[in-house]
């Protein structure tokens, strides 16, 4: 290990890059320990590129590809993009793909692909999700992905930290996504524009896994190349859960001089003074204390994506729902982000409870949130807990989409009107 202090975010790229120590602006070229894409962004795109340069994969085994964005298919266009990444993998013999499983930046994380200390890419504006492993992990366009493709390697220049220490504990109906939209709120969509953020403090300490990958995620909304959390017992005891090989994590935290170096800066926060946050149209970075927003009515109530419908969002709004209904002429939309969080949801009779309050169940796929399948109708007011809300994304342009916590959605739900869900949450 290098005497040099150093940022979590520079160790793991001075180990992909196999140097004792990187300084924020030197350019290097890193090893790839795994390149993930979807069917959006991976085959129909890298198919001809590969084809046109007569190249071949590096390596099949470091490549995972997911279907989810144009599954279930809808129309000949969908089947026509699904077909050619179901060929393509099938052509490559990719040991990895997952097809209708769910969200990729869930489901990847979900079967132990993304573990500390590694050097990933992902071929989606959200793949710095990985970054809540303690992997260095963000997103790329298809032709730098064709190159990670061919060559394994990829070259970056060493970003500057931005430390986002919460210290305290968050109060009860309070969340990451809350963390992470007062966070946008304060600092805007460019606040660490290629930076890499890292979460740090008792309040994130005390995350699970699912939550910090809710606040890794999100980080791509502050524009940060990378959004890390120091790996720890709680990450172990969760990659144990997917059957992931040991790894040490000795050594992968930022140097305590390296957080009061010139490279990196820190930013405090007071989890427990910290109240539910909604974002109003069209961006994140509107985000204020649901109490700004309260009361304004909603036709629409949509639990999913992956910042807002993994097992423990559901539980949450659950949570709220139980025992009641959401209130006449607003439409309850859950789309589960994998497979295996609405199996748990079911088994727990998380999702009867959903159901039963008058949920519909849609397709584990990234659905809404990306503009495919179902979206919603002109005109209409939506609350959802999805991580972006741009003008056009979720359907027309003329629908209002609010940002919240699954636990803000569905008391937002339960009322009609956008709720802070601390009101209506059972002690």
């Amino acid at each position: 290990m290098s005497q040099l202090p150093q940022t979590l975010a520079q160790k793991l790229i001075a180990r992909a890059a196999g140097k004792a120590a990187v300084v924020p602006g030197e350019i290097v070229t890193c090893r790839v320990d795994l390149a993930m894409f979807h069917d959006s962004s991976g085959p129909r795109r890298l198919k001809p590129m590969l084809e046109a340069l007569g190249a071949s994969v590096w390596d099949p085994s470091r490549i995972v590809l997911v279907m989810d964005h144009y599954v279930p298919e809808r129309d000949d266009e969908s089947r026509r993009i699904v077909r050619i990444a179901r060929e393509w993998a099938r052509d490559q013999a990719l040991p990895h793909v997952y097809d209708s499983q769910g969200i990729c930046h869930v489901v990847v994380p979900q079967h132990g692909h993304i573990r500390p200390g590694m050097f990933c890419v992902g071929g989606d504006s959200h793949s710095p999700t990985g970054g809540a492993f303690g992997a260095y992990m963000f997103g790329i366009g298809a032709t730098e992905m064709l190159g990670v493709v061919v060559t394994g390697e990829i070259w970056l220049r060493v970003p500057r930290t931005i430390r986002l220490q919460w210290n305290g504990r968050l109060p009860g109906g309070v969340v990451a996504k809350d963390m992470m939209l007062h966070a946008i709120g304060r600092f805007g969509m460019n606040g660490g524009q290629y930076q890499a953020v890292e979460f740090c403090g008792a309040a994130v300490q005390a995350l699970s896994m699912a939550e910090r990958m809710t606040m890794a995620n999100m980080s791509a909304e502050l524009g940060a190349q990378a959004g890390l959390i120091a790996p720890d017992e709680t990450t172990l005891q969760w990659l144990a859960t997917t059957g992931a090989p040991p790894v040490d994590i000795t050594g992968l935290y930022t140097d305590a001089a390296a957080a009061e170096g010139p490279g990196c800066e820190t930013h405090r926060f007071d989890a427990a003074a910290l109240e539910p946050c909604v974002a109003a149209p069209h961006s994140p970075a509107n985000a204020q204390g649901v109490g700004r927003y309260a009361g304004i009515p909603v036709d629409v109530a949509y639990i999913g994506a992956c910042t807002g419908a993994k097992l423990e969002d559901l539980r949450a709004a659950a949570q709220v729902l139980r025992g009641r209904r959401v209130a006449p002429g607003v439409r309850l939309m859950v789309a589960p982000a994998s497979l295996k969080d609405q199996e748990a949801a079911r088994s727990e009779g998380v999702l009867q409870v959903l159901l039963d309050a008058g949920a519909e169940l849609f397709a584990t796929a990234c659905g809404a949130c990306s503009g495919y399948g179902e979206t919603m109708p002109a005109d209409s007011t939506v609350i959802s807990s999805t991580a972006r809300n741009f003008r056009g994304r979720m359907g027309p342009p003329s629908v209002q989409v609010y940002l919240g916590s699954p636990y803000t959605v569905a008391a937002s739900a339960l009322r009609g009107v956008i709720t802070d869900p601390r009101e209506v949450l059972s002690p």
